[in-house]
């Protein structure tokens, strides 16, 4: 090995593609990522894929875009099927009801 490297020509490498994917830094709730890993572990996806599932979920209902869901549906990873999708649709919108709740300030009587 040398003591040192000369890199003056050297150029990037190849950058991966991001396929309509964008990395951002979030601030969650310690509440929010536990009920989404305790649905990712269940549903066999990582935790950010059901963050990403339910916030695209929730914003395209709120907008009543839910032809556009399924156009976006195509985008899952292959194998997976309408039926699948729907069942994993219910799921996540109980989990969002379920965070809600979680993050509601309990109500006095």
């Amino acid at each position: 090995m040398k003591d040192e490297y000369d890199f003056s020509d050297g150029k990037r490498g190849a950058i991966a593609p991001t396929k309509g994917k964008t990395r951002i830094t979030i601030m969650l709730d310690d509440a929010v990522i536990e009920a989404a890993r305790e649905v990712a572990e269940s549903e066999g996806f990582g935790y950010q894929t059901v963050i990403n599932n339910t916030l695209r979920h929730t914003l395209l209902n709120s907008r009543g875009a839910t032809e556009e869901l399924e156009h976006l549906s195509g985008q899952f990873k292959q194998g997976i099927t309408a039926t699948d999708l729907k069942s994993l649709e219910k799921k996540l919108s109980a989990a969002v009801n379920e965070i809600r709740r979680v993050l509601e300030p309990e109500a006095k009587p």
